[in-house]
């Protein structure tokens, strides 16, 4: 295993070294490179990635750091996502914050407005970079409440949207499926529940599952949980309009209570579209990781059967859905430095973070979690290097469909941060899973849209009081 780890590191240094002539994309210039550090410094740094594998791949990338840099020192620390807030709150008392974080953007912003993060520092290296260089969806959700300044910088993420049959489309002459109109007509086209076969699969569940599917649907409208003072704003018309609407596909999903499980019947060719994130590719593409959806154990008018290996090419993803404004949905891990007050500290983390921007070790980090790790540079998307993943997924879909999947992170919203607060409350409406519930009561209960967001609001407002 050593003998692997220092082959790796070599091979990362060279790849590096290429970088640094001239061979790929370079990640800006920055402060801590131009006041080269001479006195050894070392830092601590924060990862969720907690397994073991990815802790090993993360470790040949800092070992490959210190090689060109060695009078930096980063000692990695697995941290469950968790506990992250309790662990950096309890090490800002001591006086001992690490040298910086990897985290999800909803806490990243969350500890920067507790004031423990140094958003100088971030701000200074994401404009180095170069804003243009990201995907806007991600850059909002890390930008503080003043305009053009960030708490941390986006790293990776899943999207989340609407995989659908473009043959089955194409043949049918109808739109892609983008706009509330255009799903809308596609799923009640495609529903022959007498065929088994059905036009959309939306959480009817009370679940998880079923709130991803929904918040997406909403943000295409507008509606939001909270106004940017903190206010509860959920019974608004364009929040009405988006629950009817949900109730509207949803007669057009496998009846029961449905969630992700019920993708059996879009990969068995049952299905017209689904809901799903991106961590679906890698089950349209490798019979093996198809199985588990390919049986009838899971559904008693599902028979089973044998792997398409066309339909990971007769299949689209639409990222982003619009009504009154377009709405990406997924999720986004950030890099930060706290606010511990060593400048040779903070110097050291902006290079770190710099060098985990260069496309080598950058693709690297990525290919950890193929479709669930994508990035937040667009030329990344296009890199020949990163859609020639470890497992050889990603060539099933090709160079226009990655970058059509990844654009998804361009307009990625969330109920948790309005003009860069986040909104803890939201958060506890999200663990209760009051929304799923008034799903749930709306479509296999039969109760009206406004007596379930009467319902749904007053739970709301007893979690905040």
């Amino acid at each position: 295993m050593k003998k692997l780890v220092t082959l790796l590191v070599v091979s990362l240094f060279g790849l590096t070294a290429l970088w640094a002539g001239g061979q790929g994309e370079s990640a800006g210039a920055s402060s801590a490179q131009s006041a080269q550090t001479t006195a050894p410094v070392t830092i601590d740094f924060w990862t969720t990635q907690t397994q073991s594998d990815r802790m090993a791949t993360i470790q040949v990338l800092i070992d490959t750091f210190e090689a060109l840099n060695p009078e930096v020192t980063i000692k990695l620390v697995a941290v469950d996502e968790n506990d992250m807030a309790t662990q950096l709150n309890t090490a800002a008392a001591s006086n001992t914050l690490p040298g910086m974080i990897e985290c999800a953007a909803e806490n990243a912003v969350a500890f920067g407005s507790e004031g423990l993060l140094d958003s100088e520092s971030i701000t200074h290296l994401i404009n180095s970079i170069g804003k243009d260089k990201f995907y806007a969806g991600p850059l909002a959700l890390n930008e503080s409440s003043t305009k053009g300044s960030y708490y941390a910088v986006p790293y990776h993420g899943w999207v989340q949207g609407i995989w659908y049959r473009a043959d089955w489309f194409e043949e049918a002459g109808l739109n892609a499926p983008f706009t509330w109109d255009d799903i809308l007509t596609a799923a009640r086209y495609f529903d022959k529940p007498d065929q088994n076969q059905y036009g959309i699969l939306v959480g009817t569940k009370a679940d998880a599952y079923t709130e991803q599917c929904f918040t997406q649907i909403a943000m295409a409208n507008g509606a939001q949980l909270f106004d940017g003072n903190g206010n509860l704003i959920f019974n608004s018309p364009e929040m009405k309009e988006a629950v009817a609407y949900y109730a509207e596909l949803a007669k057009n999903t496998p009846p029961g209570p449905q969630g992700w499980r019920a993708r059996d019947y879009y990969l068995q060719g049952k299905m017209a579209m689904f809901f799903y994130s991106s961590y679906i590719m890698d089950d349209l593409a490798i019979e093996e990781n198809a199985k588990d959806s390919l049986t009838g154990d899971n559904f008693a008018d599902l028979e089973g059967k044998n792997f398409d290996p066309e339909l990971v090419t007769n299949t689209r993803l639409a990222s982003t859905i619009t009504n009154t404004q377009g709405a990406g949905y997924g999720t986004i891990v950030s890099l930060a430095i706290p606010k511990h007050g060593d400048a040779a500290k903070a110097a050291a983390a902006e290079k770190f973070i710099r060098y985990l921007f260069t496309p080598n070790a950058y693709i690297t980090w990525l290919h950890m979690a193929p479709g669930g790790m994508n990035p937040v540079l667009k030329s990344i998307a296009a890199n020949e290097r990163f859609q020639n993943d470890p497992k050889g997924i990603f060539k099933h879909y090709g160079k226009e469909k990655m970058e059509e999947i990844i654009s998804g992170l361009d307009k990625i919203e969330t109920f948790s941060i309005v003009d860069g607060k986040r909104m803890a409350a939201a958060s506890s409406i999200y663990s209760k899973q009051i929304i799923p519930q008034m799903i749930y009561k709306i479509t296999q209960e039969g109760m009206a849209v406004d007596a379930a967001m009467t319902w749904a609001e007053g739970e709301m407002k007893k979690l905040m009081e």
